[in-house]
């Protein structure tokens, strides 16, 4: 397993862990426990092709820890997809979910393929192969899969229609991030996003800088999460002046129209050509003139040669993992007020809590309620963190996960060891 988890996002988040260890003074048997997954799983998903042809795609389903509760993680189809990775965001998760007070632990799948290629028939002939593969590993009491990069709620009700026709009756809390119709929660889609715009209002009260239309936003990454934000940000009344996706980005000092950019979106499934703007390549965003800088794409975009440049006062991590601990001792030292991926992006698996704890009671909520819980936790878990971080004089990122491992920990030492 040595070989297979050397990667860099595995390699930072490690990183991350020890430097928490060491300033906390974490036993040593635990650290020694926490830095490998608990079960990983590789899988071969072979699917037939619409042309009659079979190709075989590499899956895998990583457990990083069921200490706090069943493990909670996404999925991801993307041809990046490998074991190392898989393993980094396993962790992340384990800290995201102790972080937010949540009885879960930490997960993460995909499988390694171009989602973008598939037709709607191979990607279902897909999801069904691989969740036949781990239908043995996941399950309501073991470990709940959400929608990732390249997956969505459709997605999600395959899972759950297939794991279902193996145990014979409907089992709607196997999955979260599920359509309404078949047990999903209201206020799902945007919850990582909203709670990511949640974490910038609390980081703008620290900071005493007052919301309005002269605060200007980017946000990279025009998916799920960066288009909810976006929508958030702008109903929180903030100016959002720049925008991208995959291959191209849009950019107005004086602030974009955004339901009128989501439009042209999603009729066009590009930002390029839109009139109202400026175009701006994914490089240019990132040290774009802007208050709030929220990268909502990919790991790594926030690195050694580009944060000396970066203009914002904030960055709100909507990705896991986009700026590198280069990046980040760079942007600490010029004064960047840092939210870290494991506390801004929290929205969506404490979103996703609610919908298994909504599913497993069949009772559901407004969405206004959903909201307001989401909020109150983000809140909490914030100035929980920021408490810690001025009271120790550190940064928060490692604040964030100081508090993480220390309640993993504590758990860890009170269930024991087995066998001793």
């Amino acid at each position: 397993m040595d070989r297979l988890i050397e990667g860099h996002l595995y390699q930072n988040t490690l990183t991350q862990l020890t430097e928490a260890a060491s300033l906390m003074k974490l036993d040593p048997n635990i650290l020694e426990r926490l830095k490998k997954p608990k079960r990983a799983i590789l899988v071969s998903v072979p699917t037939r092709m619409d042309d009659g042809t079979v190709k075989v795609f590499d899956g895998y389903r990583v457990q990083h820890s069921s200490t706090l509760g069943p493990c909670k993680g996404g999925i991801r189809y993307h041809e990046g997809v490998n074991l190392s990775e898989v393993s980094a965001l396993a962790m992340l998760m384990t800290f995201k979910c102790a972080l937010a007070g949540l009885p879960l632990g930490g997960a993460k799948g995909g499988v390694r393929v171009n989602a973008t290629k598939l037709s709607r028939s191979e990607k279902q002939r897909l999801t069904r192969r691989y969740t036949s593969e781990i239908s043995s590993f996941i399950g309501p009491d073991r470990d709940i899969p959400a929608p990732d990069i390249g997956t969505d709620a459709q997605t999600m009700a395959w899972i759950m229609d297939t794991y279902s026709q193996e145990q014979g009756y409907a089992v709607p809390s196997v999955v979260t991030g599920k359509p309404i119709e078949i047990g999903g929660s209201l206020g799902r889609n945007t919850s990582t996003g909203r709670g990511v715009l949640y974490s910038v209002e609390e980081a703008c009260n620290h900071l005493k800088i007052k919301q309005d239309f002269n605060i200007k936003v980017a946000i990279q990454g025009f998916g799920e999460v960066g288009a909810s934000a976006a929508t958030c940000a702008q109903e929180l009344g903030l100016c959002i002046t720049a925008v991208s996706d995959v291959g191209s980005g849009l950019y107005n000092e004086k602030g974009l129209n955004i339901p009128a950019v989501k439009e042209y979106y999603q009729k066009n499934r590009t930002l390029k050509g839109y009139k109202e703007a400026d175009s701006i390549t994914n490089d240019e965003l990132l040290t774009s003139k802007c208050d709030v800088l929220v990268p909502a794409a990919i790991d790594g975009v926030v690195h050694e040669n580009n944060a000396k440049n970066v203009k914002a006062k904030i960055i709100a991590e909507g990705a896991n993992g986009p700026v590198t601990l280069e990046g980040h001792h760079i942007l600490v030292d010029k004064g960047v007020f840092v939210v870290p991926d494991i506390l801004a992006n929290a929205g969506g698996v404490i979103v996703s809590y609610f919908e298994w704890v909504q599913d497993l009671q069949n009772f559901f909520w407004s969405e206004k309620e959903i909201n307001s819980r989401l909020r109150d936790i983000m809140s909490t878990t914030f100035r929980v963190s920021l408490e810690h971080s001025n009271r120790h004089k550190i940064d928060m990122r490692k604040s964030a996960m100081i508090t993480a491992v220390s309640r993993v920990s504590s758990a860890m030492l009170l269930r024991g060891l087995y066998p001793q």
